[in-house]
């Protein structure tokens, strides 16, 4: 930005900026005002008068315009790679006068916002005293990613467009844009992995007493008893107090999906890797596999939308915090294969390494990940 631009902007977001016409209107200002001072003449005087009152009102009023007008960003909804995010903002006139000729200017984030791109404006021809406006828009979310945005700008020259003005207002809101997720119809590798780990299930379950969990026997109360286990129909029906027995069935054994982002990856791959991730864990969702997501900073997450929010922010390069994951793991990695994986773990790499292992899986960036996918074994 030149000298003279940023001198613009610095007066319209502080002060007043002349627009076009009010650069003329105070040159001929300038120009009266001297040959009056030449020639005397009262008339000059009068001119150049009028026209820097003139110029003065114009310059009160646009900020005056601006003020008593509030801003509220709505909630962004979490959307997919792919799909659009709808922003939406509320303007309310908390003043006592009516605001009219007043343009909103949006600030998307750089991820969310294309190089050169103009940013989204609407313009409010009038917005009565208590009245509301509310202003909705589309952008495509191409890249997943946490946006947030930081402000709205207000710009007006009314009522005569002499000076323009702009304010910021503070509308602060956070976009999560998940890896888009292939519909992948089957997977082999995770189907044998899933069995596995069924047959293990059955065998090994673990029922022990639990202070929650799912009701196994109904005893009598006794003393010290928590009252919220108390089972009301029961001991209405019984006529003394019953008590809830709880236990938990545990075992230790699912698919955990480990993203290694410690490794050092190139943006492509990684991308690929985050979306690969996403999608083999969704598709153990719904084949009802118990899996869960790793990786070296957030560690073991099974609730879907704490690992796709997880795979939103994660990026490359990450400070390993939490430990390895115990018990077979699906690795998902650039190329550095660690050497302690556990028995029955599979690989899938984006770049072939000297580490190569029977259980490796290679993907290849110029094929469909959805593909490759779907045909591993």
């Amino acid at each position: 930005m030149s000298f003279p631009a940023r001198v613009a902007d610095w007066l319209e977001t502080h002060w007043v900026a002349p627009a076009y016409v009010g650069w003329v209107l105070l040159g001929l200002t300038v120009f009266f005002f001297a040959a009056a001072t030449n020639t005397l003449a009262g008339w000059l005087y009068v001119m150049s008068g009028v026209l820097a009152a003139l110029l003065a009102v114009s310059a009160l009023l646009p900020p005056a315009n601006l003020k008593g007008l509030k801003l509220q960003r709505r909630s962004l909804r979490p959307v997919s790679a792919g799909e659009t995010l709808l922003v939406e903002l509320v303007i309310e006139n908390t003043g006592r006068r009516p605001k009219s000729m007043v343009q909103l200017q949006d600030h998307p984030p750089a991820g969310l916002s294309k190089s050169g791109q103009e940013s989204p404006t609407k313009a409010i021809a009038t917005l009565a005293p208590g009245a509301f406006e509310r202003w909705a828009y589309e952008l495509p979310a191409s890249k997943r990613g946490v946006y947030t945005w930081e402000r709205v700008d207000l710009r007006t020259a009314a009522p005569l467009g002499l000076f323009w003005s702009r304010r910021h207002r503070s509308a602060r809101a956070i976009a999560t844009v998940y890896p888009q997720i292939l519909p992948l119809r089957s997977c082999p590798l995770l189907d044998a992995l899933g069995q596995d780990a069924s047959r293990y299930w059955q065998q090994e379950l673990n029922p022990r007493p639990a202070n929650e969990g799912i009701t196994r026997a109904l005893r009598p109360y006794r003393w010290g008893d928590p009252i919220r286990l108390i089972h009301w129909r029961s001991s209405a029906r019984q006529g003394d107090l019953r008590v809830r027995e709880l236990e938990q069935v545990t075992t230790g054994h699912h698919i955990t999906i480990a993203l290694n982002t410690a490794d050092t990856w190139d943006e492509e791959s990684f991308e690929q890797g985050a979306i690969a991730a996403a999608s083999l864990f969704m598709y153990a969702v719904h084949q009802q596999y118990s899996v869960a997501l790793w990786t070296p900073s957030s560690g073991i997450q099974q609730d879907q939308l704490a690992v796709l929010s997880t795979l939103a922010a994660v990026q490359p390069g990450d400070t390993p915090t939490a430990t390895k994951p115990s018990g077979a793991v699906v690795w998902l990695t650039m190329g550095r294969i660690p050497e302690n994986l556990a028995p029955g773990s599979r690989v899938i790499g984006w770049r072939r390494s000297s580490s190569d292992t029977p259980n490796t899986r290679w993907i290849d960036l110029k094929s469909p990940l959805q593909g490759q996918l779907q045909a591993l074994r």
